[in-house]
């Protein structure tokens, strides 16, 4: 492929706008409107708690549904995102700059000191633009994290498009009889993961959660485009990946979620540890103080290793998160000892291991 032809495929189109509009439409009135738990979270600082609807897999079954009858109706394209991927791509992103541009824009307009809507400016421009200026953004009036994130509006759109950018790949992998077995366990993997988070909404309301970009466009055209495939040996090597990092990050995440409803909850049988009446040191949290996010890495290998070794661009990703991680812990390691102080410096002694237990 030449650089012209690339940089053609990249254009966006008003197609690739429409259907990415369709989407943030569907994901908005259907967060809004279909039945959820109501879930509470955090209190913030000033007393206020937002509080989150957890109707994802509803939101997803029903644009499956849909999308499943526009498909059967000619409707619908099942290769649509995989045929127009790249401006898709380059859609999304100019609409994600646009969006934090206005987000900061209207932050420095604020002159409400609640913590929701107190701007945080360092007054480095790059800086705040990326980390944003305000907890719960507000823009014409509309409290955007109130309507949008705390329904995990921004969030369940990635997770959904990873989903759906999936499946279109797959579409078109059967139509053009490439369907390989790394394939399907890439999708396979992908699809559990996906469906597990919706399914467990609930406990992303307590965690200091990773947005980490899925990059499943990028391995499953991977896969695509290259024929791998791996043997029984390999086969299992993955499926035990998956189902090691799914058991760590699905069940530090509990153990919190669980800690932080009701403290005297037992964890794996036993009365939980807790350091100073507030941090947790039992389960994984006392195997690790971000054991949580050593179960996402191993998700994110179980995601590449389906696509073998001849490349090292399939593993852009969980070196990516891997980096990502260790930035995320570093900064989250900072805030917990500036908030908790002694009671901090204590869990460190009694847990020393920051993500993987006798390596770091």
């Amino acid at each position: 492929m030449d650089l012209d032809h690339l940089l053609h495929l990249l254009i966006p189109s008003w197609t690739s706008v429409a259907i990415l509009a369709l989407f943030f439409t569907y994901l908005a009135i259907a967060g809004s409107l279909l039945p959820g738990k109501l879930v509470p979270g955090a209190t913030l600082p000033d007393g206020s708690r937002l509080h989150y609807r957890c109707n994802g897999l509803l939101s997803l079954l029903w644009l499956v549904g849909l999308l499943g009858v526009g498909a059967k109706m000619d409707i619908v394209s099942l290769t649509a995102i995989s045929d127009r991927g790249l401006e898709l791509l380059s859609t999304t992103f100019l609409f994600s700059v646009l969006v934090t541009m206005v987000l900061y824009a209207a932050g420095c307009k604020s002159t409400n000191r609640g913590s929701s809507l107190k701007p945080h400016v360092t007054g480095n421009l790059l800086e705040d633009w990326w980390f944003g200026i305000q907890l719960n953004p507000q823009f014409m009036g509309i409290d955007l994290k109130e309507i949008l994130f705390c329904r995990f509006f921004f969030v369940r759109a990635g997770m959904m498009g990873w989903l759906f950018i999936n499946l279109s790949v797959l579409a078109r992998s059967v139509q053009d009889g490439t369907l390989s077995q790394s394939m399907i366990l890439f999708q396979l993997f992908c699809a559990l993961y996906i469906l597990d988070y919706f399914v467990h909404e609930e406990y992303m309301t307590s965690t200091w959660d990773i947005i980490a970009e899925r990059l499943g466009f990028m391995l499953g055209w991977w896969l695509l485009s290259n024929k791998v495939e791996i043997g029984t040996v390999a086969v299992v090597a993955n499926c035990l990946t998956f189902l090691i990092g799914y058991l760590v990050f699905r069940g530090a995440n509990k153990q919190k979620h669980v800690f932080k409803k009701n403290p005297k909850a037992p964890i794996w049988g036993k009365p939980c540890r807790v350091i100073g009446g507030k941090l947790l040191a039992s389960g994984y949290w006392g195997i690790a103080r971000h054991c949580n996010y050593l179960g996402d890495l191993l998700l994110a290998l179980s995601f590449s290793l389906p696509c073998g070794i001849s490349s090292p661009v399939p593993y852009f990703y969980p070196i990516y998160l891997l980096i990502l991680l260790i930035w995320r812990e570093r900064r989250d390691e900072a805030r917990c000892a500036e908030k908790y102080r002694e009671i901090w410096a204590e869990y460190c002694r009694l847990v020393p291991w920051r993500i993987l237990p006798y390596v770091y």
